[in-house]
């Protein structure tokens, strides 16, 4: 299983994010314990309807993509702010966890370890 790398969006610029359990080219200094983001979602009674329709149809459902899609970006930058709030400036081992709150409402949370990191040498 290979690492990944999250691309840096403006909100997170120069905030390295891996699920590795280091940074490729740097030294971590210090371990600050776990950030995360969490975010609470409900999809909405209009497109709820809509998607269940779809569902119908089998194939992808792209009304509940996109929402988790969009809660899982969100989740990530809240975990980053989370870290900067340590004083982090990356976060490694990162990984999601979700769950349903009932039957409208999806948990997502994001979490990792934050670090301070150094290019090594």
């Amino acid at each position: 299983m290979t690492a990944m790398t999250q691309p840096a969006p403006a909100a997170s610029a120069a905030f390295p994010v891996t699920t590795a359990l280091a940074l490729e080219g740097m030294t971590i200094e210090r371990d600050l314990g776990v950030a995360f983001g969490l975010v609470v979602r409900s999809m909405g009674a209009v497109k709820s309807i809509g998607a269940g329709f779809k569902a119908l149809r089998q194939g992808e459902v792209t009304q509940y993509t996109e929402l988790l899609e969009d809660s899982r970006r969100h989740a990530i930058d809240r975990m980053i702010e989370n870290a900067r709030l340590l004083g982090a400036n990356a976060v490694v081992a990162m990984r999601f966890d979700s769950s349903e709150m009932g039957q409208q409402l999806t948990e997502i949370v994001a979490y990792g370890t934050a670090v301070v990191v150094r290019p090594a040498g």
